[in-house]
């Protein structure tokens, strides 16, 4: 029981039974695994907050949380202090990131994400904590794999929101652990409720402009479309996408030579897809400054190998044939 902000009564804390399941979730996706410090990332949400509740009933004394403040709202100083209040009555370490977004070519909400990440792995590195657990739930995945299926996502997109995840491309680094994928928006906002507080609001959860905000206005338009049925898509995507990486790396490691300045690379007799991871593989392993391949450049570059042509891509020469030849391109120079 902590003493609340918010009329001066006291609060609830999470039940026995859902810190259970809080804790069960967390060790399900490979965390904690010791004594060590956990981060929260808290925007002061119902979603984050109660996350810090769950978190804090579950592991006391090892909790420490963040705010990220990106200087967009005029509100969002009165909102990060309401949490480093909140924290400070739970007697959680909490900080306040400050940060300065410039939006870029994927507009302001992918630019506001790179930067709020980017902070809080250095906040993470600085305190020595090795996890970061956020606050995503069933309704955030439900909306990511609409989101995806109206792109034309493949099964890596549709595999969703992941559990655990290395930040920064590090897999020795920093992990964000997401243990509220099976609990509803629902549930969240009733624990927070139970404890007396007062979740902040953010009104672009609410602008139709956003992909996210048409999705989840969609959902609860459509009675017909289950939230708890796309979250199951999601993970029977993963379990394919997890299974189609395990085939292409067991093939990579047969199938792939290097001979003198090239790396060869034979995928003939291969399904389309697992062919395509290796040569998605292939250049990241055998040229890492080429950059990560994304889906559309790699399926040109498919057809082309298929057609017979010989294709340049990212400074790398691919050769067709059996088996494909990767090298580094020879310089241009321009008259």
């Amino acid at each position: 029981m902590v003493r609340s902000l918010y009329g001066g009564g006291m609060t609830a804390s999470p039940s026995e039974p859902q810190i259970a399941r809080f804790r069960a979730d967390l060790q399900a996706i490979g965390g904690p695994r010791d004594d060590g410090r956990l981060g929260l990332a808290v925007s002061g949400g119902p979603d984050s907050l109660a996350l810090l509740l769950l978190t804090h009933a579950a592991f006391p004394g090892r909790v420490a949380a963040a705010t990220v403040d990106h200087g967009l709202r005029p509100e969002a100083t009165a909102e990060a202090d309401q949490v480093h209040a909140i924290c400070g009555a739970l007697g959680v370490p909490h900080e306040i990131l400050r940060i300065r977004v410039e939006p870029g070519t994927q507009g302001i909400q992918a630019a506001a994400r790179k930067g709020r990440y980017a902070a809080l792995i250095d906040w993470c590195r600085a305190g020595g904590m090795a996890s970061l657990l956020t606050a995503h739930h069933r309704d955030d995945q439900a909306e990511t794999v609409l989101m995806r299926l109206a792109r034309g996502a493949g099964i890596a997109g549709l595999a969703g929101i992941r559990p655990r995840r290395a930040l920064a491309g590090d897999p020795a680094g920093i992990i964000a652990l997401r243990p509220l994928l099976g609990w509803s928006k629902e549930e969240l906002i009733g624990l927070v409720a139970a404890a007396g507080l007062k979740a902040a609001d953010d009104p672009s959860n609410r602008d139709l402009r956003y992909d996210r905000t048409r999705a989840r206005h969609l959902l609860r338009s459509a009675d017909w479309l289950d939230p708890r049925r796309l979250a199951a898509v999601a993970d029977h995507a993963r379990d394919a996408e997890d299974a189609l990486d395990w085939a292409a790396r067991q093939a990579f490691e047969t199938r792939c030579t290097v001979k003198g300045d090239a790396l060869l690379l034979d995928a003939s007799g291969l399904p389309r897809e697992i062919r395509r991871r290796l040569l998605k593989m292939a250049f990241r392993l055998g040229f890492p400054e080429s950059g990560e391949l994304r889906g559309p450049e790699l399926d040109r570059l498919m057809i082309r190998l298929d057609s017979g042509l010989v294709s340049t891509l990212s400074g790398v020469k691919i050769e067709p044939g059996a088996p494909w030849r990767l090298r580094n391109a020879p310089p241009h120079h321009g008259k």
